[in-house]
């Protein structure tokens, strides 16, 4: 058996790659200590309230699906072949922001309203043979398959 390769997140800062690869990531964001607002992507100035007194928190890794639409082109940065038709949607999340990112499914499995949840996508591998990885959201029944 195989060891598993190393993840790497894309873009560090915005998402945790945890190291067991059956616990969702959770999304790196801000939550201002004075109106308790939460941004995703991080901020260092609440754009509520423009205090400066945030922190940062992990959110999700559930949300509800807000809106979406199915791409037909290649995503960019990926070798995988599979990439060039995909979901991108706008996720709510209990915490509050709402989120863009890739959707994971085929086009007649999203509906509005429905609950997702996220997970890791590799896109290639660099030079030292790690997986370069994306955080995207796939309906939570989806799991069960």
């Amino acid at each position: 058996m195989s060891e598993a390769k190393t993840r790497v997140p894309i873009e560090a800062g915005f998402f945790t790659v945890p190291e067991d690869r059956e616990e969702p990531p959770r999304l790196l964001a801000t939550r201002c200590n004075a109106c308790s607002e939460v941004f995703f992507p991080r901020r260092l100035v609440c754009a509520k309230c423009l205090s400066q007194d945030v922190s940062e928190t992990e959110v999700g890794p559930r949300g509800t699906l807000y809106t979406w639409t199915f791409v037909h082109f290649p995503m960019f940065g990926s070798s995988n072949p599979n990439m060039t038709r995909y979901g991108v949607g706008q996720v709510d999340l209990p915490e509050g922001p709402r989120v863009q990112g890739v959707l994971s499914g085929k086009r007649d499995e999203f509906r509005i309203g429905m609950e997702m949840e996220l997970e890791l996508e590799t896109l290639r591998e660099n030079q030292a043979g790690d997986e370069i990885v994306i955080f995207r959201f796939r309906p939570t029944e989806a799991r069960a398959s």
